[in-house]
């Protein structure tokens, strides 16, 4: 029988309770051993969900027992990400670091030199690349289906509501809870993941708290993306588009993954991150427009891939290079909305 590799998740708010408790529980290989938490409400809904699970009250508390643990995710607030991920790599564990992993491209490098002096698996946990319209789109992009690729569009926007509480609504920059490295973090990955480290990043952030944000990305081969990430405009138009000179695909809408979740439903039930047909994209080519079935969402890809990775038998899910062209971006497109000017990279 093989052996189960000992998962710690650090944090229990959103993150931990919808984004990774349930997939990592759910992934053959993975054992979901500790919750990190020293919220009573949320040591009582860890333990109830996942009977057998131990729960402790301060992440110190898994560095001393490291050697009882192989994997520890980072899914506290975004300041803590990295002082979490370099302590959990020294005390010897593989890391997953929530996006954002960090504020600056330097703070990622540092992480990935802690990486390699650990000899230690570390990446960002990006579970939009498991989407099933971006896996849809970048079947069609990879597969030659659209021919020449000149423009991509991806938007994450959400209509406005209630300012959050917490560190969620703070504007202290050390919190980084600006929409670009929350919503911003996912659009700006799937544009690095399709078509590699942009040369040039143009941005602009409005709203009374930055909350909306539009990013013009060139990359080196000549794509241009086109990027929205907001919590200030209802989600009216494609979701993503992918276009060049003889086709394109659009689709609507979120993926389901994250409402199943959230509503408790367990990601290796049945029908769990499937489509809905109203919901497929749309292939465009000379000959017309035709109906493409949306592939399945699938966050257990994610984890199935630190499975493998753990074991020695495949890649981290997230490349770290693309981790570090990622943070660069955001970085160039905080400071070309300040500076009002395109910023090369």
């Amino acid at each position: 029988m093989a052996v189960e590799s000992r998962v710690a998740v650090v944090g229990f708010g959103l993150a931990g309770s919808a984004f990774h408790a349930p997939f990592i529980a759910a992934t053959p290989g993975l054992r979901l051993t500790a919750v990190v938490t020293g919220n009573p409400e949320r040591a009582a809904a860890a333990t109830e969900r996942y009977p057998g699970v131990e729960v402790l009250g301060a992440a110190e508390e898994l560095w001393r027992r490291a050697g009882e643990f192989d994997l520890a995710v980072i899914a506290t607030p975004n300041r803590h990400h990295v002082p979490q991920a370099k302590a959990a790599l020294a005390a010897g564990l593989a890391v997953v670091v929530d996006k954002p992993v960090a504020g600056t491209g330097r703070e990622v490098r540092e992480l990935v030199e802690a990486a390699d002096r650990a000899g230690k698996m570390l990446t960002a946990f990006q579970n939009r690349r498991w989407d099933g319209d971006f896996r849809t789109a970048r079947e069609l992009v990879e597969g030659g289906a659209l021919g020449e690729v000149t423009r991509f569009e991806s938007r994450f926007e959400r209509a406005a509501g209630p300012v959050k509480s917490g560190w969620k609504g703070s504007t202290d920059p050390a919190d980084l809870a600006s929409v670009l490295y929350d919503l911003g973090s996912h659009v700006v990955d799937q544009a690095i993941a399709l078509f590699g480290r942009p040369s040039t990043v143009t941005a602009e952030l409005t709203g009374p708290r930055d909350e909306d944000a539009t990013v013009l990305l060139t990359h080196t081969g000549g794509v241009r993306s086109y990027l929205r990430a907001s919590k200030l405009t209802a989600p009216a138009a494609p979701r993503l588009l992918v276009t060049g000179p003889t086709a394109g695909y659009r689709c609507w809408g979120l993926d389901p993954q994250e409402a199943a979740s959230r509503a408790g439903v367990r990601p290796d039930e049945p029908g769990f991150g499937v489509y809905p047909p109203a919901q497929w994209g749309q292939l465009v080519t000379a000959a017309g427009t035709e109906t493409v079935p949306t592939q399945d969402g699938d966050y257990l890809g994610y984890y199935r891939a630190v499975g493998a990775c753990l074991r020695g038998d495949g890649p981290p899910p997230v490349p770290l290079g693309q981790t570090v062209d990622l943070v660069d971006t955001i970085e160039a497109a905080l400071r070309s909305s300040a500076e009002k000017s395109p910023v090369s990279l």
